[in-house]
């Protein structure tokens, strides 16, 4: 690497993976490798795309710090899932998508040297945010079990320290969909507060679950509200994936400082989008439609969980994605990589760089194949495992 700052910052694999598929460019190939969706978006949003097109205030950079729709929807949408009021011109921004927002915010609080807590394994894309943004990465191990992921709270709250300006928190977390609840929060309050660290919340699938319960946000124990920064975005529960558009949310004056950083990085969102994710946070069915895609979801997970019931996989509470775990079958995830792909003619990503134990694990997305084309998948891990 030329500059210091890259060093340590590997690349994510799903980039690599989706290419070689796309390569061969063969129709029975299933795409289980990258974050995407074929569930439609909002036909609300997809109406409100249609008119910006022709809008002459949709093709501008104004205003920098996103539309006034989209804010004041964001803030009513956090603050609603909060229980809590938000000012959408103060106390909210329009970010060019989720992990945009992850960055802004990290170039905010995060002085060099300094660390951010999160949960082991995690999406690389979020350490990797945090060392560019001059972080330390410091673990807190998630368990697995025959029914899903768990994090000790005490253990996440021990993790903080005088060193720490922030805990970098997903839930349900991509890639293990582990769900954080108020025990979590509990915790966590009383540690931030003692070491005056902030709570990152990535909120991108936070009613994505699939125990039918509402989001838990730390933002409603009043012990985390004025330490809560929440970052949404629609690419995930809303499916505009393509849009890139996200919001970050939180205290006035930390909010201030971050849309400086996103002044001095990206500048503004897509405005030709803006509008559109305004209209599907406002849509009167707006729960009712993320309830209805989180369903099919869930269909799609247990497809994929019942045609692997002989391998050791862990199943999700939530999200896009499922972890097979590699040990057992005697492979790094890499090599199930690669036979999956040269004899099953499967895409899925190694978690290399996804945390310390990444590397004993294979995600598999069940979020963009339907079921009929999930059936079968068992029969091809036979074929990549022979």
């Amino acid at each position: 690497m030329t500059v210091t700052r890259l060093r340590g910052i590997p690349g994510i694999g799903v980039d690599a993976v989706g290419d070689a598929a796309d390569a061969v460019n063969d129709p029975e190939f299933l795409r289980l490798e990258n974050l995407d969706t074929d569930l439609r978006p909002p036909a609300v949003a997809l109406a409100a795309t249609r008119a910006a097109v022709d809008d002459d205030a949709a093709n501008s950079y104004l205003p920098f710090q996103g539309h006034r729709s989209l804010r004041a929807a964001a803030a009513a949408h956090v603050g609603r899932i909060a229980g809590r009021p938000y000012d959408p011109d103060t106390e909210c921004v329009g970010v060019a998508g989720g992990l945009n927002g992850i960055l802004n915010t990290l170039l905010a609080i995060v002085e060099p040297g300094q660390e951010v807590v999160l949960c082991d394994p995690i999406y690389a894309g979020l350490v990797n945010r945090v060392r560019l943004a001059g972080g330390i990465p410091r673990f807190v191990p998630a368990q697995p079990a025959g029914d899903g992921w768990t994090v000790d709270p005490e253990r996440l709250a021990s993790a903080v320290g005088p060193g720490t300006a922030a805990v970098l928190m997903m839930g349900p977390a991509m890639p293990t969909g582990l769900v954080l609840d108020d025990r979590h929060w509990s915790a966590l309050a009383g540690a931030c507060e003692r070491h005056d660290a902030w709570l990152v919340y990535d909120a991108a699938m936070e009613r994505i679950r699939f125990d039918g319960r509402p989001p838990s946000h730390p933002a409603a124990r009043e012990g985390l509200a004025a330490r809560t920064i929440t970052v949404g975005s629609a690419s995930k529960e809303l499916r505009l994936i393509g849009w890139r558009v996200g919001w970050v949310v939180g205290p006035a004056p930390i909010v201030a400082d971050i849309r400086l950083v996103g002044l001095t990085n990206v500048v503004c969102q897509v405005g030709l989008a803006q509008d559109a994710v305004a209209a599907a946070l406002d849509a009167p069915d707006a729960d009712a439609d993320v309830a209805a895609a989180t369903a099919e979801w869930q269909r799609r997970c247990e497809a994929v969980l019942h045609e692997l019931a002989g391998y050791p996989v862990v199943p999700p509470h939530g999200g896009w994605s499922l972890l097979v775990d590699t040990g057992p079958l005697e492979l790094t995830a890499a090599e199930l990589s690669r036979r999956l792909f040269d004899r099953a003619r499967i895409a899925a990503t190694p978690m290399d760089g996804w945390g310390p134990s990444g590397s004993h694990y294979l995600r598999l997305v069940f979020a963009n194949e339907p079921i009929e084309r999930l059936t079968g998948l068992g029969d091809r891990f036979g074929l990549a495992l022979r």
